[in-house]
């Protein structure tokens, strides 16, 4: 499957390459802007960021722009349904690399000494999953892409 993967990357034109490139980024900026991971006077941060936290945002920015690629010009036959694992994960993203006590849904739902005690810890697995999470549905989009369509059986 793996190999399948790569040659179907390959195979991307110049557009969809871009489309990703700014993709990437743009994730990057919209989440490391209010997670303050990028200094800015509009938001704070009342814990440092973690040391994985650059590397987490990095790798899901880079994962989100490839997947969001996989929609520019697709081969796949458009069914109506779509896989949200893709945005679940982004929005995971969000929630792993932000201050735990900045942000205000933990801090209804946890308090400040819950936040610290109970989500930070969670806060590298979150990553990872938001990590893997991408990982999967893009695999899934991008070895599928060759793949043969079996025609819809016709009704009698």
């Amino acid at each position: 499957m793996l190999g399948t993967v790569v040659s179907n990357l390959r195979g991307w034109p110049r557009r969809r390459w871009l489309v990703g490139a700014a993709a990437a980024v743009t994730t990057y900026v919209v989440v490391a802007i209010p997670t303050d991971l990028i200094p800015n006077p509009f938001f704070g941060r009342e814990i440092p960021p973690t040391w994985w936290s650059y590397a987490a945002l990095a790798a899901s920015s880079v994962l989100t722009g490839l997947l969001v690629a996989t929609y520019v010009a697709s081969p796949l036959a458009g069914t109506g349904a779509t896989n949200k694992s893709g945005v679940f994960a982004s929005l995971l993203t969000f929630f792993a690399v932000g201050c735990p006590v900045c942000n205000k849904l933990v801090l209804l739902a946890l308090g400040s000494s819950g936040a610290m005690t109970f989500f930070e810890p969670v806060q590298p697995l979150l990553a990872l999953l938001s990590i893997g999470l991408l990982a999967w549905a893009l695999l899934r989009r991008v070895s599928q892409e060759n793949a043969c369509t079996v025609p819809a059986a016709a009704t009698a």
